[in-house]
């Protein structure tokens, strides 16, 4: 927590001042986000960073391995349908991005069968599609494989949701998949083929 305390001072001498005026605008205007980003909590991934956006230009939510649950109307807590809502129906972002990376831990795990724990093991059961289409053509990475599936299956669960899916019929919301590969610093992007290219 040292550490932690002490960037802050570091962020309030220097990063806050250069900031105000902007965090004024923000605080008096409310936020207008560009795109509603959906990443993995991977500390290596940062998706701010990563498209060079700076406060209130993005709306950002991290979970383990960027996963969409389909839609469910069941009571319990819906964080990421939650997060989903207020940005496409609040916010009215034009766009969402699920957003993968390479050397996914939540990945491995699902592809090992070495998902663990009380909550890790049913939320990585969302990508089970994903993992039973790698395995059925047995692909030369089926780590990487799956990290790109897995993309594929997010995207197609938001169009469970019906205001996304009249959003995007209507011409009104746009969806992209997009992976970081955090060796390279290269970020590639779904195209309307189905496969991943260099994002330019």
């Amino acid at each position: 927590m040292r550490k932690l305390i002490e960037g802050y001072r570091e962020y309030q001498k220097g990063t806050w001042p250069q900031q105000k005026l902007l965090f004024e605008y923000l605080a008096k205007l409310g936020q207008r986000p560009m795109a509603l980003v959906i990443a993995c909590s991977d500390s290596r991934v940062e998706p701010a960073q990563i498209f060079g956006a700076g406060p209130g230009e993005l709306f950002i939510v991290r979970n383990v391995a960027n996963l969409v649950p389909p839609f469910e109307s069941s009571v319990g807590f819906h964080g990421v349908s939650a997060a989903l809502e207020y940005a496409v129906q609040v916010l009215e972002v034009p766009d969402v991005v699920v957003l993968g990376h390479a050397m996914c831990g939540g990945i491995h795990a699902l592809m090992s069968n070495s998902a663990i724990g009380e909550f890790i093991a049913p939320w990585m059961s969302i990508a089970q599609p994903a993992r039973d289409r790698v395995l059925a053509c047995a692909p030369a990475d089926p780590q990487a494989a799956c990290e790109e599936e897995a993309i594929k299956v997010s995207l197609e669960n938001l169009m469970t949701f019906r205001w996304v899916a009249e959003r995007v019929a209507a011409g009104r919301l746009a969806l992209h998949g997009a992976i970081f590969d955090i060796r390279t610093g290269k970020l590639r992007r779904l195209g309307d083929d189905g496969a991943f290219a260099d994002a330019a």
